[in-house]
C-alpha cells in the first residue's frame, strides 16, 4: 500500500489554478442549475432599483437645501446626511459585480475539472444528504454546495453545508465546511470539540452536550479537544483513542471539530473545505489518508452491552462474540438543556407582577 506522501503527491490540483478554456466554460455554464446560476435579469433589476432610489432622493435634497444651491460654508455638517445616498449606489455596483462574477461558472468549472482529474464526482449544489451528523439534523432548509465525493469501499464526501432556520428577524444561517468518512463499523457517539475554534463564551458547535459526558484523556489531548462520550462508554473511548490515534488527531485536525456517530466520521470547519485553494485540498485529502489508515483498527471494536452471541463456526467450537452495532444508550450523546429562556420567562413574569401590584396599589390608594 502506498504511503500517505505518495498518495498526496498524485493529487492533481492544476485544474484549480490553470487558465480556463473560455469555449469549454461557455458550454459548461449551460449545464449549471438555476440555483447556482440564476437568470441575468434577476441579478440586475434589484441593483437598478436600489441604485435609482438614492438618485431620486438626491434630487429631492437638492431642492430642499437652499433652494437648489449647496452651501459654501466648510463647517456645514448638514451635508453629511447626503453621504449614505452617495455610498449606496457604489455599494450596489460592487454587489452587482460580485453577482455577475458568481454567475460566471468559473468556480464550478474548476472544481468539476479538479474532481474529474482525481477520480472524484462533483455536484455544484445538492439537497442536504441524509447523514447522521449534527449539522445535517438541525432542521430548517439545508443545501450543500460544491459537493466532491467518491464511492467504493471507503466513501468520502467534502462539501460546504448551509442551514437556514426561522424567518424574518428570527432567520438564522449557519455555514459549515465538512468532510464525511464512512467507518468500517458503527461506533458510540463521540464528539471532539476543537478548543481552538471556540469563542470565549461558548463552543462553535451548533449543539452543546451535558458536561458529565466529558472525558479527560492523557497527555496534551485536552489542550486541543474536549471529548464527549455517552456515560458508561469511557472505557470504549479509551480503547478507540489510543495514544497514537490522539497524536494523529492533534497533528492533523486540531483546527476542526470531529464527530463520530453511527458508522460515520465527520470533520467540521467554520470555513469552506470545498474550495479553489490547492493547499486546502492537499491538506484535506492528506488528513483523510492518515485517518483512514489509523481508524482501520476500530473495525475490531464491539459493544459488550449488545450481549454475546454464539455463532456456529466452521470448526467444532462456536464463535462467541458480540454482534456489530451500538447499544441504545451509546448511540447518541445527551444534549445540554438551555435554561436561559426559562430564567428570562420567570424574570418577565416577576416584572409584570411588580407592575400590576404597583398599579393596583395606586388605584386603591394603598
Amino acid at each position: 500500500m502506498p504511503d500517505q506522501t505518495e498518495r498526496t503527491a498524485t493529487l492533481d490540483t492544476r485544474p484549480l489554478t490553470d487558465a480556463v478554456d473560455r469555449r469549454a466554460l461557455r458550454a459548461y455554464r449551460t449545464t449549471l442549475p438555476g440555483d447556482v446560476r440564476p437568470p441575468l435579469i434577476g441579478a440586475i433589476w434589484p441593483a437598478v432599483v436600489l441604485g435609482a432610489a438614492p438618485l431620486f432622493l438626491l434630487g429631492v435634497w437638492w431642492f430642499v437645501l437652499e433652494d437648489g444651491t449647496i452651501p459654501d460654508g466648510p463647517a456645514d455638517w448638514s451635508l453629511l446626511i447626503l453621504l449614505p445616498y452617495v455610498a449606496l449606489p457604489i455599494g450596489m455596483v460592487v454587489l452587482l459585480l460580485r453577482t455577475l462574477r458568481g454567475r460566471s461558472g468559473i468556480r464550478q468549472y474548476r472544481l468539476d475539472r479538479f474532481a474529474r482529474a482525481n477520480g472524484l464526482d462533483y455536484r455544484p449544489i445538492a439537497v442536504s444528504p441524509p447523514l447522521p451528523g449534527m449539522i445535517f439534523t438541525m432542521g430548517g432548509t439545508s443545501t450543500v454546495r460544491d459537493l466532491v465525493s467518491r464511492g467504493g469501499r471507503s466513501p468520502l464526501s467534502v462539501g460546504n453545508h448551509r442551514t437556514i432556520t426561522g424567518s424574518g428577524r428570527n432567520r438564522k444561517q449557519q455555514d459549515w465546511g465538512y468532510v464525511a468518512l464512512r467507518l468500517p463499523v458503527a461506533l458510540p457517539h463521540i464528539v471532539l470539540d476543537a478548543v481552538g475554534n471556540n469563542s470565549l463564551l461558548h463552543p462553535r458547535l451548533p449543539v452543546t452536550y451535558a458536561n458529565d459526558q466529558r472525558l479527560s484523556l492523557e497527555g496534551d489531548f485536552d489542550r486541543y479537544f474536549r471529548l464527549y462520550c455517552p456515560r458508561g462508554y469511557e472505557t470504549d473511548a479509551l480503547y478507540l483513542f489510543t495514544p497514537d490515534i490522539m497524536a494523529r488527531f492533534i497533528d492533523t485536525v486540531a483546527a476542526l471539530d470531529v464527530e463520530i456517530v453511527d458508522d460515520h466520521l465527520f470533520l467540521y470547519s467554520p470555513k469552506e473545505l470545498s474550495t479553489l485553494d490547492p493547499e486546502v485540498w492537499t491538506w484535506v485529502l492528506s488528513v483523510v489518508d492518515v485517518l483512514t489508515q489509523r481508524i482501520a483498527q476500530w473495525e475490531r471494536w464491539r459493544d459488550r452491552r449488545m450481549g454475546d452471541v454464539s455463532a456456529a463456526g466452521w470448526g467444532a467450537s462456536p464463535v462467541i462474540r458480540p454482534p456489530r452495532g451500538v447499544a441504545k444508550q451509546g448511540r447518541r450523546l445527551l444534549q445540554r438543556t438551555g435554561w436561559w429562556w426559562v430564567i428570562g420567562l420567570l424574570l418577565a413574569i416577576y416584572g409584570w407582577y411588580l407592575i400590576i401590584g404597583d398599579a393596583v396599589r395606586a388605584i386603591s390608594g394603598g
